[in-house]
């Protein structure tokens, strides 16, 4: 008999179907050969420091640092799991194969691989290594079955960052909360939490100590358009009236008028932050609630594998495409084919392949997130917004790019230069998917922890998006000179998709595409925990949110304030140890050298923090501390 064994009963339910095996049992399906069962997540995790020693049990200062000699697992303690593992373990230890299927990714690896472990199994093992959940994806995933040794390194990442996390996470917060907490607060410390919690608090301080100061630009109006000096600032008001006088009373003459044709490329596939990101700006979901969303469309075989780092697709996916966009032209909400009209005009002739969209060297396991062609039905409203997203970008990349023309117009008035620039949509191109909603998106993107920069490059851009007036060389006239006196503005406080950014690019915030992809390397935590990430910070009562701002609490504040090590802050560093951890996964590191690195640096934390004889002491945070912060900011009155 063979046992195959997935992550959720769902997926269970689907891969027995497809396999034969349709005679019902408590904990698992059976039939043609097979026995099908099921996980719920992880069931086993690291033991925790009482399992080692009981000198461990209780948190005590002088017990630091615990580095168990060798780690192990345990089952979670709760009574449905340890029901589902007795039939587990029953079933492998009687089957004559095993195969894997859980979700393709590290942490898919590690649970199965821990479940098996503790279930002793000791028959061969295969890996089904699927990036959609589609019918034709598992019955291909099974003819193709991968030995379980070929993923003994992803095995190895996720063991390594499990023991990393535990020894940080473990020491750490043991350590800060003994040493600061007040015997009242919990403070945890974590490998990605930590630097995250920085990059909000070093924001905020950067807002705070913010000073304004005042600048003086210089504009004209002529034919109803502005024209703005090119010496761009004037940082004092007196510079500024003197340029203003040389030019109050002097005509207007356009100098040259250039205009410059165009091209914009779609934008790149969606991997999981980009997805994140723009569910954040567009509808307001967490980066939790947006991960939930894509992994339930994922598992209803509407979209591909989820938790991707990548934007690109494999070669071998450009066959199959016109398939999936057959999928979305009949694909009908509400009686409505809202993706008919922009698939009509490329339907019927092969689609254009570019390598920014397909590019095998660019995928590593799992390919950009895309629809799976399954005609989507019965969708929330959430669902079909996340939905939407992927399927226009599909059908956006595979259409012509964007012409544009980009007029600049340069004038004189004395001995002053002035400038104006427009750009007129020629063909719309891929833009047509997105239509007005796009230009709303962006109009509304986020007074409160705006994305763009302050305002003024805001107005840029929406200048350099307007269409001007025909203006011809050597033309001249009167105008209306204004000097306008503005401030300079602190940078915005981080929402949740400017902070996903962040920690994609190690804190680097930068919004061009090519820039982030090239930076990847050294981003904090993956994909897939980062949503998770930011929402221990909530719990931990370390940040909160005023309408989309996050904001760091007295707590969390006070917490980086008294962090000296700059290990447990730091992205940059963090992010090496990513890399470190993507290179045991590819084999090109060892994750020996990478536990016993860190055992080293814990150890040097512990007594650093440990000759601290300041007595300082962290705020602690209260659920109603935080009750009455929000009903303060809402601005309630008593009646």
């Amino acid at each position: 008999m063979i046992v195959c064994i997935a992550e959720k009963p769902s997926v269970a339910r689907d891969i027995a179907r497809i396999l034969g095996a349709n005679s019902s049992h408590d904990g698992y399906m059976e039939g043609n050969g097979y026995q099908v069962t099921w996980t719920f997540g992880h069931l086993c995790t690291l033991k925790e420091p009482g399992d080692y020693t009981q000198a461990w049990k209780p948190w005590a200062l002088t017990q630091l640092p615990m580095i168990p000699p060798r780690f192990g697992i345990k089952l979670i303690s709760d009574r449905g799991i340890e029901k589902q593992f007795a039939t587990i373990e029953r079933l492998m230890k009687a089957a004559d194969g095993i195969v894997n299927c859980g979700d393709a990714g590290q942490e898919g690896e590690l649970i199965q691989r821990w479940v098996m472990q503790k279930a002793g199994a000791t028959c061969p093992v295969k890996r089904l290594w699927i990036s959609s959940m589609t019918d034709e994806a598992i019955r291909e995933g099974f003819s193709n079955l991968k030995d379980q040794q070929d993923y003994q390194p992803l095995y190895m990442a996720g063991l390594s960052r499990a023991i990393g996390d535990w020894l940080l996470g473990m020491n750490a917060t043991r350590l800060y909360t003994l040493k600061y907490g007040q015997n009242r607060q919990v403070l945890s410390i974590g490998r990605v939490q930590t630097p995250t919690l920085a990059l909000i608090v070093n924001r905020q301080k950067e807002i705070e100590n913010f000073k304004p100061e005042p600048y003086w630009v210089l504009a004209t109006v002529y034919r109803d358009t502005t024209f703005t000096a090119t010496k761009g600032k004037f940082t004092s008001k007196e510079e500024g009236e003197q340029a203003f006088g040389d030019i109050e009373g002097k005509p207007f003459e356009v100098t040259s008028v250039q205009k410059k044709n165009g091209t914009e490329a779609p934008p790149q596939l969606y991997d999981l932050t980009s997805l994140q990101v723009d569910c954040n700006r567009k509808f307001g979901y967490s980066a939790e609630m947006t991960l939930n969303l894509i992994q339930s469309l994922y598992e209803k075989k509407y979209t591909t594998y989820p938790r991707v780092d990548t934007q690109y697709l494999s070669d071998d996916i450009y066959p199959k495409c016109p398939q999936t966009m057959n999928g979305l032209y009949q694909t009908k909400f509400a009686g409505v084919a809202p993706y008919a009209e922009f698939i009509k005009p490329i339907g019927g002739k092969p689609l254009k392949k570019s390598k920014r969209v397909f590019d095998t060297s660019k995928v590593t396991d799992h390919h950009a997130i895309i629809p799976t062609g399954v005609i989507p039905q019965n969708l929330t409203d959430a669902e079909r917004s996340v939905f939407d997203l992927v399927a226009r970008r599909f059908i956006a990349v595979f259409l012509p790019d964007c012409k544009f023309s980009t007029t600049t117009v340069m004038g004189k008035a004395g001995e002053v230069e002035f400038k104006v620039t427009g750009k007129e949509i020629l063909e719309p191109g891929w833009r047509v998917v997105n239509g007005k909603e796009k230009a709303k998106a962006d109009d509304a993107d986020d007074k409160d922890g705006a994305t763009i920069g302050d305002t003024e490059d805001g107005k840029k851009k929406e200048d350099e998006e307007r269409t001007l007036p025909t203006f011809v060389k050597g033309e001249s006239g009167e105008h209306r000179p204004t000097l306008t006196e503005k401030w300079t503005t602190p940078p915005p406080y981080y929402n949740e998709a400017s902070l996903l950014r962040a920690m994609e690019t190690a804190g680097k915030f930068v919004e061009d595409e090519t820039l982030r992809a090239a930076m990847k390397e050294n981003g904090i935590g993956r994909p897939s925990s980062r949503a998770s990430i930011i929402e221990t910070l909530f719990k931990r009562h370390y940040i909160r949110r005023e309408r989309k701002r996050l904001v760091a609490t007295p707590t969390g504040i006070e917490l980086i304030d008294l962090i000296r090590e700059e290990l447990l802050k730091s992205c940059e560093l963090t992010g090496i140890w990513e890399k470190k951890l993507r290179d045991i996964e590819h084999r090109k590191y060892d994750a020996g050298q990478f536990i016993e690195e860190l055992k080293q640096q814990v150890g040097e934390i512990v007594q650093q923090v440990m000759r601290d004889t300041s007595n300082r002491r962290v705020t602690v945070t209260t659920d109603d501390d935080l009750k009455k912060k929000k009903s303060s900011k809402s601005g309630n009155k008593p009646t």
